[in-house]
């Protein structure tokens, strides 16, 4: 494997293209036209233009992508994550183009993809899943009967996409009443999101942490898990912080949970990197939910508690290496990892977008400090693509320790000319419940609107859908640079200004 063409955009595009120079491979980048002048695009030995700035048109067009690694030489393509990373249509476009995609077989990519197959899956590993519907609901499906299936489950359950991730395609049905507006809402946001409106149903377990588990599996026959994630941190159903290991999970639990992660993934024939997410209810019990077929965005910390690059090992699983890492290694956490993830944010307008130029940025340093990155002053974030700028990871021998660093390094990042949720996560790590560890995915939602700690005001359904024209309309309105700051954010009181927050 000489040179790797990154599919990708962003922070995961740097960070791949660095570990291809560790590693001595050549890196190619592709870029829309709103990335000409992107990181990824710099830092890579070549580059490659896709095509105009909207996804579909570029970062999601496979046979431009394809073309564009067969045109420059490269002999293997890393889908990074988002995009056309659980694409089984790509992974097989590649093979048949005779390219290594790294990452699972596009079989692999099929059925743990489609969550009611992972669900069968699972159930066929001998794995609990969370009680719910087996076979998708598509549009010929008659409400009458999405009614009687949701009144054997109970509730209160949620709706999902079939195709689903990051919250797209998703709604909370509290009762019967409730249930056809859900569920247009769910197979319309499904369709635009993923192309497939088919949804399903699930109950709703009440209070839940989100725990995951990553896999490293190569053709060999190995499959090793390690030391789980906390991700129960979450907006919109999106995590935004997650930290290793979990305070909630003792040494025989993380057992049973990494063995069943490991027979859901023997189960599929999985290979490469991946991630089996699990709800743990109140009382230790633990339910699959599903699985990522691609490299998680909280990838980092796994890698600084076990001292693990997990990139470089999806390359080398790719190139038909075998596994030789320790596993018991691997489930004894060397330290205590927290990310955050910076996005370019109002934490203080239901976290909707806040595109613009980054007229200023400090980047934090240090012992413990790692920031993972594709963005440099005077970048413009666009708006047509997720709004993380960058994962800001600390780590110590104590949650404490890395909390501490994380609170430092916080004090030092600053961004200016853009809102971001540095402000949100400043007051979260100052929050009892979180240095406690007594959260779960309602923390924000339980946080908010409770007086003195400065959670606004709820999330509301539409913010989703109104985020694409606020973002548009804020590129026509926006002051110019040297014009007067926007007011200051009240996620926290420091006595310092956050207006360029």
């Amino acid at each position: 494997m000489k040179k790797i063409l990154i599919a990708n955009r962003g922070e995961i595009a740097v960070r791949v293209i660095r570990a291809c120079r560790d590693m001595g491979i050549a890196t190619v980048a592709i870029y829309s036209d709103c990335d000409r002048a992107a990181l990824h695009v710099r830092l890579a030995d070549e580059a490659w233009p896709v095509g105009p700035s909207a996804p579909r048109e570029s970062y999601l067009r496979i046979d431009t992508i394809v073309e564009a690694a067969k045109k420059s030489g490269a002999d293997a393509v890393h889908p990074g994550y988002g995009f056309l990373a659980e694409n089984e249509d790509f992974a097989a476009a590649c093979r048949d183009a005779g390219l290594i995609f790294i990452g699972p077989s596009p079989e692999a990519i099929a059925m743990m993809g489609s969550k009611t197959a992972a669900r069968q899956a699972a159930i066929a590993a001998g794995v609990a899943v969370v009680p719910g519907t087996e076979e998708p609901i598509g549009d010929q499906t008659p409400d009458a009967e999405v009614v009687k299936a949701a009144a054997r489950i109970g509730y209160p359950l949620m709706l999902k996409a079939v195709a689903g991730g990051g919250g797209k395609g998703m709604r909370t049905v509290a009762d019967a009443a409730d249930l056809p507006s859900a569920l247009r809402a769910a197979r319309s946001e499904a369709q635009s999101a993923f192309g497939d409106g088919a949804v399903y149903l699930e109950r709703r377990i009440m209070s839940p942490r989100h725990i995951e588990v990553q896999l490293l599996a190569d053709h060999h026959g190995t499959v090793l898990p390690f030391v789980e994630r906390e991700c129960s941190i979450q907006r919109r159903h999106q995590k935004i912080v997650e930290e290793s290991p979990s305070l909630a999970v003792s040494p025989d639990l993380r057992r049973r949970m990494t063995s069943a992660a490991v027979a859901v993934a023997k189960a599929v024939g999985y290979t490469n990197a991946g991630t089996i997410e699990f709800l743990l209810d109140a009382d230790g019990s633990f339910y699959f939910l599903e699985m990522n077929t691609r490299l998680q965005v909280e990838h980092p910390i796994t890698e600084v508690v076990t001292g693990v690059d997990l990139v470089q090992w999806q390359i080398r699983i790719a190139r038909g290496e075998k596994l030789d890492l320790d596993p018991e290694r691997l489930l004894t956490p060397q330290a205590h990892a927290i990310e955050c993830r910076i996005y370019a944010e109002d934490p203080d307008n239901g976290f909707m977008p806040s595109p613009g130029r980054i007229t200023g940025l400090r980047v934090p340093h240090g012992p413990g400090v790692r920031d993972d990155s594709g963005a440099y002053e005077g970048w413009e974030v666009p708006i047509f693509y997720d709004p993380m700028i960058s994962k800001l990871v600390t780590w110590g021998e104590t949650r404490d320790q890395a909390i501490a660093r994380m609170k430092r390094a916080l004090a030092e990042y600053e961004v200016r000319g853009i809102r971001t949720t540095i402000p949100f996560f400043q007051w979260m790590l100052s929050d009892e419940d979180f240095l406690a560890a007594r959260f779960d995915t309602t923390f924000i939602d339980r946080k908010r609107g409770v007086p003195g700690n400065g959670v606004l005001q709820p999330i509301d359904d539409r913010h989703e859908e109104l985020a694409a024209i606020a973002a548009a309309v804020f590129l026509f309105t926006k002051p110019s640079a040297g014009t007067a700051s926007a007011p200051a954010s009240r996620w926290r009181d420091t006595g310092r200004s956050e207006a360029l927050r």
